[in-house]
């Protein structure tokens, strides 16, 4: 008797642990999010442990998830429901003893599910995303852009191009030159996003809303200016993978590719901007690394699964593509050095220098790309400015500075500011746009260019005469033919910025009108000065 007693005693021990360990196995939905992409609709579910689940769609109707062992501790009445296919969510237990949800549709979507392990910043993770049928039916249907960038894209030939030869290489040039008088693509990627919201700054300031405010303002700012057109890789409150930011400035036909970011450090002293660029020979200093490694983990936070979505040959083909990198990095080192004499007007400058690592963002063979830090979130001074819209407007007017300089000096052929140029449509006044600065005001720019005021207001649709710093003016094309030189012998001892402030003319505007590369002058040099 005695050993049958200890015996049932220990089968009672081991059936409670079991029950004890299911109990702990069991995830449990302790809060739902949600978020509106241009073109899905995600739902995060947070767990207190690794899901075992079912997805089901009762088509077109619903769509159900099965959660075992699993209860809900959350509401589900309060999600943001606005702009997407779902019209309720509803929720009920199982008789196994699992969780069911229900999402009744008002739209035809295609589902999709991954788990998300635990990180720094979230438990373990269930994500739903549906993904709207109509928008994913018409982008197959359409047909494809026609390409027309030389530098960065190639067409695929029709059946009869491939039987000829002659006739691909024709129908190549053709495109490259129908028009030639495309606009220069700057894609703008706003760090994080959706799930992930960046570092997290003074007074619970979050990087993935200060770098969509500034990259908003600086695709504002370049459409304003003829020749340029903008592309917001995320323009909401969603998260976009590292390497679908990567394809989406490629189906842009991007020429410049720009990650918009905010740092963080334990050091609260820590501030000031720095401009990235991508290394594969390892980073250039231990901050580039540790940055690097943030930011290429940010996939794991904002929820990417670990089955890619995204079709594989194309994925493919942008790894081959890193195989002839050389070129894009020194162009975006360029670059980098050019955004970096902007922004030293406007704000301090961690680095000085373009700094290297290897971001998985930058990843792009055939495009220049440059990863920006506008500051850091965990420094008090840094937050204020980046918090403020006046700041981050000035911060865009340095950055499109930069840009339009860089651009203007080498634009991609086929492009407008390219024809400008080759056909004297341009004066050697310099560009056809001025960022406004501190102390100007609306008649002391229109006295620079040889305009009136309203022609300044007019070309601008400007109603009063106020203007702010960071503003981007269009220059009316009246002033080609207004435009009258003075010229400047250099002295001993002269710097270029000297002269533009002892003529009142903007340092861009002089670099310009000589076509300088670089701020590097000799006595004797004689400069044109345009009249003011």
């Amino acid at each position: 008797m005695g050993v049958m007693k200890l015996s049932n005693t220990i089968l009672i021990g081991l059936i409670a642990c079991c029950g004890c360990l299911s109990a702990a196995m069991a995830a449990n939905v302790q809060g739902v999010r949600s978020y509106r992409a241009p073109d899905y609709t995600r739902l995060v579910f947070d767990l207190d442990a690794p899901p075992q689940y079912t997805l089901n769609t009762r088509d077109p109707v619903q769509v159900v998830v099965d959660l075992q062992d699993s209860t809900l501790a959350t509401r589900l009445d309060n999600l943001n429901l606005e702009n997407t296919p779902i019209a309720s969510i509803s929720s009920a237990a199982l008789d196994a003893g699992g969780l069911r949800v229900v999402l009744a549709l008002r739209a035809k979507v295609d589902p999709r599910s991954f788990a998300l392990g635990k990180n720094e910043q979230y438990g373990d993770r269930l994500v739903l995303d549906l993904y709207d049928v109509d928008a994913a039916a018409a982008t197959a249907a359409a047909p494809p852009t026609a390409i027309t960038k030389a530098t960065t894209s190639v067409t695929t030939p029709t059946q009869s191009q491939q039987d000829s030869p002659g006739d691909a290489l024709a129908a190549l040039t053709a495109s490259l030159d129908a028009d030639g008088k495309r606009d220069i693509v700057i894609a703008i990627s706003a760090g994080h996003g959706g799930d992930d919201p960046g570092a997290i700054g003074v007074k619970r300031l979050q990087e993935k809303q200060v770098t969509l405010a500034i990259s908003r303002e600086l695709a504002a700012q370049l459409n304003k200016i003829e020749g340029y057109k903008a592309v917001l890789i995320r323009d909401g409150d969603y998260y976009v993978g590292l390497r679908q930011r990567i394809e989406q400035g490629h189906d842009a036909n991007a020429d410049l590719y720009l990650a918009i970011h905010a740092d963080a450090a334990d050091n609260k002293n820590a501030t000031g901007a720095t401009v990235y660029a991508l290394s594969d020979r390892g980073a250039t200093s231990e901050q580039a690394r540790r940055l690097a490694d943030k930011e290429n983990n940010a996939d794991l936070i904002g929820g990417v699964g670990s089955v890619s979505l995204t079709d594989k040959d194309a994925m493919l083909a942008s790894v081959l593509l890193d195989l002839s990198m050389t070129a894009s990095v020194a162009t975006s080192l360029d670059i980098g050095n050019e955004l970096i004499n902007s922004l030293g007007a406007v704000t301090r400058l961690r680095r000085r220098n373009v700094e290297q690592a290897a971001f998985v963002e930058l990843k792009s063979a055939d495009i220049p790309s440059l990863l920006i830090e506008s500051g850091y979130i965990t420094n008090s001074d840094d937050a204020r400015q980046l918090d403020s819209s006046a700041w981050r407007k000035q911060f865009a007017g340095a950055l499109t500075n930069g840009i339009t300089r860089w651009f203007h000096k080498r634009p991609p052929r086929g492009t407008l500011i390219a024809w400008n140029q080759q056909h004297g449509a341009t004066t050697a006044a310099g560009p056809s746009n001025y960022t406004v600065r501190r102390g100007d005001s609306l008649s002391m720019v229109a006295q620079r260019f040889n305009v009136t005021m309203a022609e300044l207001k007019d070309a601008n649709n400007i109603k009063r005469d106020s203007i702010q710093v960071g503003q981007i003016l269009k220059i009316p094309a009246v002033a080609a033919a207004k435009a009258a030189f003075k010229e400047h012998t250099i002295a001993h001892g002269e710097t270029l910025s000297q002269i533009a402030i002892s003529y009142a003319i903007p340092l861009d505007v002089i670099r310009a009108t000589n076509e300088l590369k670089s701020d590097t002058i000799r006595p004797g040099q004689v400069l044109k000065i345009p009249a003011s």
